[in-house]
């Protein structure tokens, strides 16, 4: 698919399908509690971007557009013309790139812990000491716990799965992935643009993406239904508090 190997889950079914796209260091797993709390009543479709998970891709550099691009060629693939497309982080900035890129195949957007704009400076700057102690010495406990901490929640169980994967990551393909994160372009001027329903669920302890991001972003898309809150969440809020995410989700998809 576009000379990748992208690696993709699909519960099937008629009616309108849900794809949902992973977080930074992430995979499609993380949506395992949507998909299974979703699956009866909806096609539930989750997949690995390149340089993540199960998908084999050649290292070449990219952009979230590209990403984009490579998500219509998976609905291409499944035989969807149309879809509700949603995201997570990285899986939300591939997601408004989609909607802008592809807006006749995009049905509405579920948006989690996400925003429309470029990188803080001061938390750029954290992460690229970050990224150069990661590639240079490797991934220490300390390092880990603290990509934990920005990533999952601080000091949560659910961490340990993810720290497992990061450990056995080769240092050597993390740059390719973290430029594209840390290159993207801001987008926030173009969001006008979506007319389709859509809801942003955030974190209240998001450390990553602060909850302002949120109210920015649900105030700049056109036809955003509101903006809920999850109690308590950091950054990975549909992993760690799938319960209320889930209602949102559901209610959403219920009303368009």
């Amino acid at each position: 698919m576009r000379g990748q190997r992208i690696h993709y889950e699909d519960s099937g079914g008629a009616g309108l399908a849900l794809v949902l796209s992973h977080g930074f260091l992430q995979d499609s797993s993380m949506f395992d509690a949507q998909a299974r709390q979703l699956r009866p009543r909806h096609r539930v479709i989750t997949w690995d971007q390149r340089g993540h998970g199960s998908t084999v891709s050649t290292s070449e550099s990219i952009t979230y557009w590209d990403s984009a691009d490579d998500l219509a060629a998976l609905l291409d693939h499944l035989g969807v013309k149309r879809a509700v497309v949603g995201g997570m982080s990285q899986g939300g900035f591939i997601s408004l790139r989609f909607a802008l890129r592809y807006p006749d195949r995009t049905a509405g957007m579920v948006l989690i812990d996400t925003q429309s704009g470029q990188e803080d400076p001061d938390k750029a700057q954290q992460y690229d000491v970050m990224h150069d102690v990661w590639t240079g010495s490797g991934p220490s406990d300390q390092l880990l716990e603290m990509v934990a901490a920005i990533i999952v929640g601080n000091k949560r169980p659910e961490s340990a799965t993810w720290i497992a994967k990061w450990r056995s990551l080769d240092p050597a393909k993390l740059t390719y992935i973290y430029r594209t994160l840390m290159d993207r372009d801001d987008i926030t001027g173009r969001l006008g643009e979506i007319r389709v329903p859509a809801i942003v669920i955030h974190g209240t302890e998001d450390v990553a993406i602060d909850i302002s991001m949120a109210e920015k972003l649900c105030a700049n898309l056109s036809a955003c239904r509101g903006l809920v809150r999850v109690e308590g969440a950091g950054h990975s809020s549909n992993i760690t508090h799938p319960e209320p995410v889930n209602k949102a989700i559901e209610e959403f998809l219920a009303s368009i």
